[in-house]
């Protein structure tokens, strides 16, 4: 039996499947099998991933349901005790299943694992993940018990770069399929089995999240997606500070994204339950400027990445 189940959702990714799977079959460790699920594409995604003739590729095809629908059918199709999921359009560098194996080795007890990962935005600007986890000195693993201290930058975990054992994947029910169209489906998961267990965390860089693929569902526009439920969280951040910042993190950047949309309603539903304490002085500034204000700051952002410069407000 294979160690590692990887689970590939696939739609209209035929300009980014072939460099993706060429990334898991580069890996320097090879105890896997690859399920791709097919969600209804329209494109060509079939005849590339059909072309490849290796035995380890389980290819499933299914109608269109989203996301955290097509994530779950993959992971009930899975044959090994750990998950690894990898996005159709990311990659892996060579080591990535030999870090999380050694992960796996190292807290064996443990229910869900993940490694620190990179961003690239276009081909000059490729940025590490930012928390105090990459402080740490190379290659340092850890027993993560407070998930949310170290994910008020960027998330400790990551799509493609997140492992779980299939039992405690299973326990927390999967993703939540009323998210939609990447409105928080993964932060959900992240956030639900941070609160039963501990991460074990590598802060070895082995996974890219391509930022510059096509089709990408964070594309989709803004009311047309439904946005995860942040209230359900607010009883468990009475007595952690660190998830209640998180929380309100969050709602920073939901409001954010419903003002450029016009949503106002929305916008303030977000913003009348956030601590303001909780963000940075930037953070604050940028909630006070109006609709058109936020679109050419927008606008200067993805200029300067052309240019090499990442700017984020949470940092």
């Amino acid at each position: 039996m294979p160690e590692f189940s990887i689970i590939i959702p696939l739609y209209n990714k035929e300009r980014d499947i072939l460099k993706t799977l060429n990334s898991v079959f580069l890996q320097t460790y090879t105890n896997f099998e690859v399920v791709i699920v097919n969600d209804g594409s329209t494109d060509e995604s079939e005849a590339v991933v059909k072309s490849l003739k290796d035995d380890r590729i389980h290819y499933f095809y299914k109608k269109n349901e989203g996301v955290a629908l097509t994530r779950n059918f993959g992971v009930a199709q899975a044959r090994s005790i750990h998950i690894a999921f990898l996005d159709a359009d990311d990659y892996w560098h060579p080591s990535h299943l030999e870090n999380l194996s050694s992960l796996i080795k190292k807290y064996p007890d443990h229910s869900w694992y993940a490694t620190a990962y990179e961003r690239k935005y276009n081909h000059k600007l490729i940025t590490p993940m930012l928390s105090p986890a990459m402080q740490k000195g190379k290659d340092w693993k850890a027993s993560i018990d407070n998930y949310f201290e170290y994910s008020l930058m960027d998330p400790l975990a990551w799509t493609s770069a997140v492992c779980f054992k299939k039992d405690f994947f299973d326990l927390l029910n999967g993703f939540d399929a009323s998210i939609t169209h990447g409105a928080g489906e993964d932060t959900d998961l992240w956030m639900r089995a941070a609160l039963k267990a501990p991460l074990a965390f590598s802060n070895t860089i082995t996974a890219r999240h391509n930022l510059d693929g096509s089709n990408r569902i964070s594309h989709t526009p803004t009311l047309t997606r439904n946005f995860m439920n942040i209230d359900a969280y607010e009883q468990e951040a009475e007595n952690n500070p660190y998830l209640k910042k998180y929380l309100d993190l969050n709602r920073y950047s939901f409001a954010i994204q419903h003002k450029l949309a016009n949503d106002i309603p929305s916008f303030n539903k977000y913003t009348e339950k956030i601590d303001l304490s909780n963000l940075t002085s930037k953070q604050r500034y940028l909630l006070k400027q109006p609709k058109q204000v936020l679109k050419l700051l927008l606008k200067s952002k993805g200029f300067a990445e052309k240019l090499g410069l990442r700017f984020t407000s949470f940092k």
